[in-house]
C-alpha cells in the first residue's frame, strides 16, 4: 500500500480522537503525554509529506472551480 499525504492525516486525525478522548475518561497523564508528543511528530512528518508528495494533475487555475462554471465562453 503506498502511504501517501493522506493516510498520514487520518492517522493523524484518528490519534487526535484518542488524545482527546483518553483525557475525557481521565487516563493517566504520562500516557496522554507521550501520546500527544507522539501526534506532535506525526503532524509535522504529515504536513511534510503532503508538501513534498509526487502529486500530478492536468488542471490548472484557468479551470476554476468544478463546481461554479465561469462561462466565459
Amino acid at each position: 500500500m503506498k502511504n501517501n499525504g493522506i493516510t498520514y492525516l487520518i492517522i493523524t486525525t484518528i490519534l487526535l480522537v484518542v488524545v482527546t478522548s483518553l483525557v475525557y475518561f481521565n487516563i493517566s497523564f504520562p500516557v496522554v503525554f507521550y501520546l500527544t508528543c507522539i501526534g506532535q511528530i506525526l503532524l509535522i512528518y504529515t504536513v511534510y509529506k503532503v508538501l513534498t508528495d509526487n502529486y500530478k494533475t492536468k488542471k490548472t487555475f484557468d479551470d476554476w472551480y468544478e463546481d461554479y462554471p465561469d462561462n466565459k465562453g
